[in-house]
């Protein structure tokens, strides 16, 4: 398929929108609350009241406050409504109706959140830029939102070694952990020689309250195959592998459906957008242990051998599966390549600080009032994203400590609050 016909579907889809969009969270999160059955009670009390020629149902990926889904937010498009949009928290069944009928004017009996606090005006999206808005399981609502642009901006404009010197120029360093130079690795995998290259997607995370690898997936899956494929490009492989924790049976189920969906368009296999192009993407689950966050154990897991960590530093650029050049990357460096592409390597460099550049995507939880997943520019304080963020400690008590990674990391003192949020100053804190 040419990028012509994608277009054409995008446009389709835009067109289809009704004046009135009702969007579900139906992330893991809010889906263990039960949000499947608000969504198709949604559905079936707009069609009973007679409102489905100008208002739709979508459920969606995350929106963000998890601790008080599930969530049910209105929006009105602004050339038909004046309204403006409306968020509903802990949405049950027996709510539904009386969500309903405001939109006949009437009243309601259900939390709202105001949309106006900093949780949601002082973030800055772009991992999470689709997260909560488009249905992750329809390939249709991520093409109406510019996906796969990036894609046919590189196959049709770009030689590989243009896509590794963009991704170097963005400053981006791996979201992992090691907040090494994503350029620089691109770099060198291309450079390495070998019959065939691969491409492995991190996404394990086993910390207790560390879910940001797994809402990424299961809110945006195609913004995850798009930038896999684009690395493949830049790097020379034609074999993708995203592993994934099997504790995670909604992330994996949508995971498959969008690589079958981009298959269906011709966006993965062979000869992609009608180039000379091939990449192939699998999914691969693990077995659940915690050292596969290291990539010599996640190499060797993936063939058949036991998982432990390597004593040796583990470079797999030159000798990876299989004994093949292989560029092991977080699932949160993937989910920024397309917008790095779309937008430009030297916007991307003018968000963050000095030498962190882009934003963070962070799982805030804890004693704070507004727990959830938020993605805020790299150089923002730990005071800003727990006080004015989170809304600070319920009942105005006062921080005692931090925890700033997983359990692993032990916890920081409050007279550190003010500490930026980029790898200098947390490598300091150790």
């Amino acid at each position: 398929m040419d990028f012509s016909k994608l277009h054409a579907i995008a446009h389709a889809e835009r067109q289809s929108q009704k004046p009135v969009r009702i969007r579900c969270c139906t992330a893991a999160p809010c889906w263990s609350a039960n949000s499947q059955a608000v969504k198709q009670e949604l559905a079936e009390a707009i069609a009973e009241n007679g409102f489905s020629e100008e208002v739709e149902v979508l459920g969606v990926g995350c929106m963000g406050l998890c601790s008080r889904g599930p969530l049910v937010q209105i929006d009105y498009r602004t050339d038909v409504h004046g309204s403006s949009p409306v968020l509903y928290e802990n949405v049950t069944v027996a709510k539904v109706s009386s969500i309903v009928n405001t939109l006949d004017g009437g009243c309601v009996n259900v939390q709202q959140v105001a949309l106006d606090h900093p949780f949601f005006t002082r973030q800055q999206p772009i991992v999470l830029e689709n997260s909560g808005t488009i249905d992750p399981e329809r390939i249709e609502a991520y093409l109406a939102v510019q996906g796969y642009q990036a894609l046919h901006q590189v196959l049709a404009q770009m030689s590989p070694t243009d896509v590794v010197n963009a991704i170097a120029r963005s400053g981006l360093r791996g979201r992992g952990g090691s907040g090494y130079p994503t350029g620089l690795k691109w770099a060198t995998v291309a450079k390495a020689t070998g019959a065939r290259k691969f491409i492995l997607c991190q996404t394990d995370q086993a910390d207790p309250g560390a879910f940001l690898d797994r809402t990424i997936l299961e809110s945006d899956p195609h913004r995850i195959l798009e930038g896999l494929a684009i690395a493949a490009y830049a790097v020379g492989a034609d074999q993708g592998y995203i592993y994934i924790r099997p504790e995670y049976p909604l992330t994996i189920s949508r995971l498959q459906l969008a690589i079958h969906q981009a298959q269906r368009l011709g966006l993965l296999g062979d000869q992609i957008l009608g180039s000379p192009f091939n990449f192939h993407l699998d999914v691969r689950m693990g077995t659940g242990s915690h050292s596969i966050v290291e990539t010599a154990a996640l190499i060797t897991r993936f063939e058949d051998l036991p998982d432990i960590p390597s004593p040796l530093p583990s470079d797999s650029t030159d000798w990876g599966l299989w004994g093949y050049p292989t560029l092991t990357n977080h699932v949160e460096t993937i989910a920024n390549i397309a917008p790095i592409i779309r937008k430009g390597a030297e916007w991307f460099a003018s968000i963050g600080t000095e030498t962190s550049k882009g934003t963070k995507v962070l799982a805030l939880g804890g004693a704070v009032q507004y727990p959830g997943l938020i993605e805020v520019p790299m150089g923002t304080s730990l005071r800003h994203i727990v006080e004015v963020i989170g809304g600070g400690v319920p009942s105005g008590s006062t921080v005692k400590a931090l925890q700033v990674s997983g359990p692993a990391s032990g916890c920081i003192p409050a007279s550190l609050i003010d500490t930026p949020i980029d790898y200098e100053a947390l490598a300091a804190l150790g």
